[in-house]
């Protein structure tokens, strides 16, 4: 019950306005860590961490062109974290030596996501609709290449769930 309370003050707290898509459109991503501790014998120690993402829906400038000022600036820097978050997982999945985790605080924040130890499950909200199968198929895709992405030497697996909204 305290957790969703938590989620739930983090979520009333996420700004949210109107696009040409989406007449509730979430202004930033949202990141809920739960850490996990030992209990017992060695309490406190580390044990593991699960992350939960939200991340906001990216938008091409056709889709902005009756935004304000404030509203491009929000949606171009919700697009620049969403290539820093593409680019480190197509480095990964290239096994690349240099992964580009400072490009975004995003990134940085989920940095250790990528390791070879951690598991990723992706669940994509897509649309039916013909009007939005450019999103569709940007979704589909990054969603893939999180199923594919590679840590060094270790395949990492990821499972990709998509929903139809």
């Amino acid at each position: 019950e305290e957790l969703l309370d938590c989620i739930e003050r983090g979520n009333s707290d996420r700004t949210t306005h109107a696009t040409e898509m989406n007449d509730v459109s979430s202004r930033s991503h949202a990141i809920c860590q739960i850490a996990f501790r030992k209990v017992g014998k060695s309490s406190g120690e580390p044990y593991g961490k699960l992350s939960l993402i939200d991340l906001a829906g990216s938008e091409r400038g056709q889709d902005t062109k009756h935004h304000n000022r404030q509203r491009r600036a929000e949606s171009a820097e919700i697009n620049k974290s969403l290539l820093a978050l593409k680019e480190c997982i197509r480095a990964l999945g290239t096994g690349g030596k240099h992964v580009p985790y400072r490009a975004s605080k995003l990134t940085m924040v989920l940095k250790d996501s990528f390791s070879s130890d951690s598991r990723t499950v992706m669940i994509s909200c897509i649309s039916p609709a013909a009007s939005s199968s450019d999103h569709t198929l940007n979704t589909l895709r990054y969603a893939d290449r999180v199923k594919e992405k590679k840590s060094g030497e270790k395949d990492r697996i990821a499972k990709s769930i998509y929903s139809n909204n």
